[in-house]
């Protein structure tokens, strides 16, 4: 038997007091108040209650080593990512190396492989297949259900995996960006329990009013705290914590759950509705077998230097110290490289855009050009804008205007030799240069975004030699960050994979990027499930409309 003194904060029954805890067998067997000088505190061990590991850019076990040393014990995790790659062969990828490591991931099955019928992706898991593998007891729930207009509309394919989840008695979670109204209601009512996507606050109260747990996001773009915060004591039941895209500088330098403790300490909330919605509610809403600091429960715990700096000195997992004071007590072995990747090299005239008019000179020209369509990007959200503006043309070609700050954009398939899709973007902010990855949400194809088309050529071709990963740089000098597990994740230490992260971040500032997050950014830039406009592998594509759209305007 082990014993823990300190002071034992107790967000059941709200209150904090000095004691001790006993642990024998992975459990705790008792909680009593002994008076000592220990000032250390004692909390039960921090929740992510929906997390994308492959966005930590790291195999499941470095990505556990990241985040026990900030005091998370437990993550509801969705393999959509490399799901869409490699399908259930990816989804056994995760788990498998998931074992490898104490840190407790619940896994869940993804909803949408491929994410929308508009892309193309690695794999598809249709109803039968998701049925097959929400029967298996190693899979916890359904993952984000993002199709929300085939909810709404009940599309049969659709319904047939809702229908799955409830016949196993397992949880459904939305994806519900802006989702109000009469349409809401009907998401809600097909069984979806929870929504990590409201941006506005009349939004989110609007869901929990309907009976939805709110999933607080602080990923390393969509940031969402700020605007939800004040959720968690109003609506202490209904929320939750989450990370959901969190790149490995992040959490490496700024911190997982542990940050938005912190945060909400700074913001005067309560801090036992911030363990609730930190812990307690992911725990029982999932139905985890994660300890709560009760007796009886698993020794999942924490201790910690204080509530206001909320530093964490230890972590505990099933009793057994897994972090202690700067120092990871688990080692991993190497993860086996696994990757889907059939992309050949590119040159410039497969991302030429030529006027159809070309042959048209002088003024007579510029009066037969029409506005294009732009993608707004917004800093720090997944959502984007539109606007529609003249181009700048050369030798008849439509190319960047680094100026007024209007890029191209290409996006190729990474399945195939198919032509490129070609669109603009504004918000990046290149004034040189090339930003490239192979992390491209959902179906995780290439993408990309230059100043010219020679810098933004040899960026994708360079991602092509390295068969995924993420590069920066001008045509002189180009910096990379090969992911050798399907061009999403690195098996090398969390500390080295941010690092090199960070290098290629300030390069890309370098080149005129202001922008948080550039390449969490760019990755979601051909998420065809936010609104309002992005760009596919097979097209220009409105969201709001569900529907492709020329890149010529009518207007």
């Amino acid at each position: 038997m082990q014993t823990y003194q300190g002071i034992i904060v107790d967000a059941i029954s709200r209150r904090k007091f000095k004691g001790e805890i006993a642990v024998e067998n992975g459990k705790i067997i008792s909680i009593e108040e002994k008076n000592h000088d220990i000032e250390q505190y004692i909390l039960p061990g921090l929740v992510d209650a929906h997390v994308h590991i492959e966005s930590s850019m790291t195999v499941p076990s470095v990505f556990a080593r990241m985040v026990v040393a900030r005091g998370t014990v437990a993550v509801v995790s969705d393999p959509h990512e490399i799901a869409n790659i490699m399908g259930e062969e990816g989804i056994d990828y995760m788990l498998e190396d998931a074992k490898k490591v104490p840190l407790k991931a619940f896994f869940g099955v993804p909803s949408c492989v491929p994410a929308t019928p508009f892309e193309s992706s690695g794999a598809v898991l249709d109803a039968d297949a998701v049925d097959r593998l929400l029967a298996r007891e190693d899979l916890y729930y359904l993952s984000e259900m993002m199709n929300f207009p085939g909810v709404i509309m009940g599309f049969p394919e659709v319904m047939a995996k809702l229908e799955s989840a409830k016949k196993y008695g397992k949880n459904i979670d939305g994806h519900a960006p802006g989702l109000r109204g009469a349409d809401l209601q009907k998401y809600v009512g097909a069984g979806i329990s929870t929504d990590h996507e409201s941006f506005t606050y009349e939004e989110a109260v609007e869901k929990i009013k309907l009976g939805m747990k709110i999933l607080i996001r602080e990923g390393s773009s969509a940031r969402n705290f700020e605007t939800l915060h004040k959720l968690i004591d109003e609506y202490p039941e209904s929320v939750m914590l989450c990370t959901d895209d969190s790149h490995p500088d992040t959490l490496i330098y700024e911190g997982h759950i542990d940050k938005l403790l912190r945060r909400g300490q700074e913001k005067g909330l309560d801090i036992y509705n911030l363990i609730r919605a930190a812990v307690i509610n992911p725990v029982e809403h999932y139905g985890l077998d994660v300890g709560m600091l009760r007796e009886g429960y698993p020794a999942d715990f924490i201790i910690i230097d204080d509530l206001k700096s909320f530093n964490v000195m230890k972590t505990f997992i099933d009793g057994n110290c897994v972090y202690d004071n700067g120092k990871v007590l688990f080692s991993i072995e190497k993860a086996p490289v696994k990757n889907v990747f059939n992309r050949g090299k590119i040159s410039i005239d497969d991302i030429k855009l030529t006027l159809p008019d070309s042959e048209i000179k002088g003024e007579q020209m510029e009066k037969q050009i029409k506005k294009i369509r732009v993608i707004v990007a917004q800093d720090g959200e997944l959502v984007t804008g539109q606007e529609t503006v003249l181009p700048k043309v050369e030798n008849g070609n439509l190319v960047s205007d680094p100026a007024r700050d209007i890029l191209k954009m290409v996006v190729l398939s990474r399945y195939a030799n198919d032509p490129a899709q070609i669109g603009f973007i504004k918000n990046i902010g290149l004034k040189k240069g090339a930003i490239a990855s192979s992390i491209a949400h959902d179906s995780h194809n290439i993408i990309a975004v230059g100043a010219t088309d020679e810098e933004i050529v040899g960026a994708v071709n360079r991602l092509v030699e390295n068969r995924g990963g993420i590069v920066v740089g001008t045509a002189e000098n180009l910096l990379d960050l090969p992911l050798e597990v399907s061009g999403l994740m690195s098996t090398l230490d969390g500390k080295e994979v941010a690092a090199r992260y960070g290098q290629l971040n300030e390069e890309a500032r370098k080149l005129g990027t202001s922008l948080m997050s550039p390449f969490m950014t760019l990755s979601f830039m051909s998420l065809l499930v936010i609104p309002e406009l992005k760009l596919g592998d097979k097209g220009l594509f409105d969201v709001t409309k569900f529907e492709f759209v020329e890149l010529f305007a009518d207007e």
